[in-house]
């Protein structure tokens, strides 16, 4: 079976949203580029990593090439996820990296390998399987530095947009409250 590539090059729109509630949330990374839309599910983590990692690598990329770090223009968007969502796979693997020449932020995600997939060849590591499988897909973005930082931006308001976190203990607090480890076990609830 060949890998299925879903490749974009300067997508009209790539973002990170959620399906769902706070506390029960799916988080995707998604990109459209005319009638076509692909949807991949991911951790929360993955997409607040993805986030930061953008920032670091764009400030890296600005002090070296010696100039200003770019900043969204414009309106943010705030928009939801379009629709329909359906779920191309799960995210596994991303990778990061700039492209010079054409002044790209390439963003590659790789599905989830199974364990069937990673036992292809019993001494490798399921990160390399991943990047190494055939059958492997992948989801490829290229955009500009405005485009990373708006999503970069827009994913961290996402991230701190679920459940706020406890004040003693760190964990988040669902509408009804928590059974804080901190509390010995009594339920906190959000001050008022």
């Amino acid at each position: 079976m060949a890998r299925v590539v879903h490749s974009y090059d300067d997508p009209e729109r790539f973002v990170a949203g959620t399906v769902g509630e706070p506390g029960a949330r799916t988080f995707f990374l998604q990109a459209r580029a005319g009638q076509r839309l692909t949807s991949v599910a991911c951790e929360k983590e993955q997409v607040m990593a993805l986030a930061e990692r953008l920032d670091v690598m764009l400030d890296e990329v600005a002090r070296r090439f010696d100039r200003d770090p770019v900043t969204p223009t414009g309106v943010d968007d705030t928009a939801p996820l379009e629709q329909p969502i359906e779920e191309e796979f799960r995210a596994g693997t991303m990778t990061l990296a700039w492209e010079a020449d054409a002044e790209r932020v390439v963003i590659e995600v790789f599905a989830v390998v199974t364990g069937e997939q990673a036992d292809f060849e019993e001494e490798t590591d399921p990160v390399t399987a991943a990047m190494e499988s055939d059958d492997a897909e992948v989801f490829v973005v290229r955009i500009t530095e405005e485009q990373a930082r708006a999503f970069a931006r827009r994913a961290v308001a996402l991230v701190a947009s679920g459940r706020p976190s406890c004040p003693f203990c760190g964990r988040p607090i669902d509408a009804d409250g928590h059974i804080c480890p901190r509390a010995n076990g009594y339920r906190r609830h959000l001050p008022e």
